[in-house]
């Protein structure tokens, strides 16, 4: 199965740290990256970086270690990310 994702805008990422109350070195630490100064590669500057499909998706799961799948695909999906699993030629159950 493949995956349409559009990642979440450089401001959709600057909401959810004010959201989390998180500073740029817990966010880099949540996201997997070196530190701060990474982390606002993807929040800013000319030509931000886009946050990949499992970077987003190792925060939603850390953030809600209970967390099922589709769970953390819809956290993605509510911090500003388009997640559609693309089932076309599938069998549905």
């Amino acid at each position: 199965m493949s995956i349409r994702y559009t990642p979440p805008t450089p401001e959709d990422l600057r909401n959810l740290k004010i959201e989390l109350g998180y500073t740029g070195e817990q966010m880099a630490s949540l996201f997997g990256l070196a530190g701060n100064n990474q982390w606002r590669k993807y929040t800013g500057g000319q030509e931000p970086r886009a946050m990949s499909l499992p970077m987003l998706f190792l925060a939603g799961a850390l953030l809600n270690r209970t967390a099922t799948v589709d769970q953390v695909f819809d956290w993605c999906r509510s911090v500003g990310a388009v997640v559609d699993p693309d089932t076309d030629g599938e069998q549905q159950p």
